[in-house]
């Protein structure tokens, strides 16, 4: 189903099923506080529908909820499509992963009866929907049949209403990092105070996502082997990968003709440069490879064929520059150092966790135009200055200091 479809059908369809549970539970409740908190749950259920990188900053979450809650189930909804990170991060047992399929509306409302009989029969105890404002996850969280739960409110602002069921609800805060917003959830399972957000401690980012991708023995060697088989042009040449395709959001793109500039000149200082994104982007890696015009530069695109072999190649290379998107997420789970552009959202909320990375942004009067408040619809025309600000020689310049730096202390892992 195309996105455009799904914000339409969330905007005017999930406004009236929410006002429709919102008056049921409203009369229901009339007179009753908040369901508690059971002491020792047994079910605990996470709605987390986003990207696939929205999966790696909510890392610490839960690590969180394991901690506080080593009894329960920790059961985790999440669309087919973006299943396949979960499994890989091992973020709970198989047998707790519920897919729902959106590539039709008839695939979408049949899983979502199904997975949802599923979960009231097992009687979950709590629901945390990560969303931001997102009405079908909200009504999700009511048709699990969980007495708690938990999620983001708007409080007043206005056209993002998604009902007011949700019972332990924190306000979503548009100044901090998401991966503390996911963790304040967690808080809000025990707290009874209003806002929730009140009773929450005082953290710091968290340093690391807690998250890591096991590999068998002799795994990644023989991947290694591979990779240089493949592509002898860059074997025994340091490597640097480029993300430079924006996904479903284009205006996320850092300038082809800026890609460009910075791998023609890390060529040119003897590094390999590989290409690498979905076969979509393929059109994408052959103009950028006749506008570098290097043996050196190699097209990946396509190459790995699941997020576990994209983290293989992650540990064969020193160095990623990539547009804002999973790849950026993806390589904290790596000893590879990032470069990621932000423009029409912000690395102060979004950006990858851990030292081993670094946001570049233009700071431009517009930037960050996307937001949970006007559903990542951005009123840019498509020439997305802020990025095109970011210029390359720059980019470049820091690249190959690292790259040096790194060198100094025993190159790539």
């Amino acid at each position: 189903m195309k996105l455009q479809t799904q914000r339409r059908i969330d905007r005017w369809l999930g406004q009236i099923l929410c006002a429709v549970v919102s008056a049921w539970v409203g009369l229901r409740n009339l007179w009753a506080a908040p369901a508690p908190m059971p002491e020792q749950p047994r079910h605990i259920l996470v709605i987390l529908l986003s990207e696939m990188g929205s999966i790696v900053l909510a890392g610490p979450m839960f690590g969180q909820l394991r901690q506080r809650y080593p009894q329960a189930a920790i059961h985790v909804m999440q669309l087919k499509k973006n299943q396949e990170v979960s499994k890989l991060l091992q973020l709970t047992d198989g047998a707790y992963m519920h897919s729902i399929d959106d590539s039709s509306g008839a695939s979408l409302v049949r899983d979502i009866l199904q997975v949802s009989a599923r979960l009231r029969s097992l009687r979950i105890d709590a629901v945390i929907d990560c969303e931001l404002f997102s009405r079908v996850s909200a009504l999700l969280s009511f048709a699990c049949g969980a007495p708690v739960r938990v999620g983001f409110t708007p409080h007043t602002q206005e056209g993002l209403y998604r009902g007011s069921f949700i019972n332990h609800a924190i306000p979503y805060n548009p100044y901090q990092h998401i991966s503390l917003q996911f963790l304040s959830l967690v808080d809000a399972l025990q707290s009874d105070s209003t806002p929730r957000s009140k009773a929450a401690p005082i953290r710091p980012l968290p340093a690391e996502t807690g998250l890591s991708a096991p590999f068998a023995p002799g795994e990644l060697p023989a991947y290694g082997a591979k990779l240089h088989a493949d592509h002898p042009s860059a074997a025994g040449h340091r490597l640097v990968l480029m993300y430079a395709g924006g996904g479903i959001l284009p205006e996320r793109a850092w300038p082809k003709e800026h890609y460009a500039r910075v791998a023609k000149g890390l060529c040119q200082a003897g590094f390999a440069v590989g290409l690498i994104g979905l076969k979509d982007d393929a059109s994408l890696a052959q103009q950028l490879r006749a506008l570098i015009d290097d043996a050196l530069c190699i097209d990946l695109t396509g190459y790995t064929r699941s997020i576990r072999e994209l983290l293989m190649l992650f540990h064969h290379a020193d160095l990623l520059i990539t547009n804002d998107g999973g790849p950026g997420h993806f390589a904290t789970l790596t000893p590879i150092q990032t470069m990621v552009f932000f423009g029409p959202e912000t690395g102060k909320l979004y950006g990858p966790l851990g030292p081993r990375n670094q946001v570049l942004e233009s700071g431009i009067a517009c930037s960050p135009c996307l937001s949970a408040y006007n559903h990542r619809l951005t009123f840019c025309d498509g020439d997305n200055q802020c990025l095109k600000r970011i210029a390359p020689d720059p980019v470049l310049d820091q690249a190959l200091a690292f790259l040096g730096r790194r060198a100094a202390v025993g190159g790539a892992a």
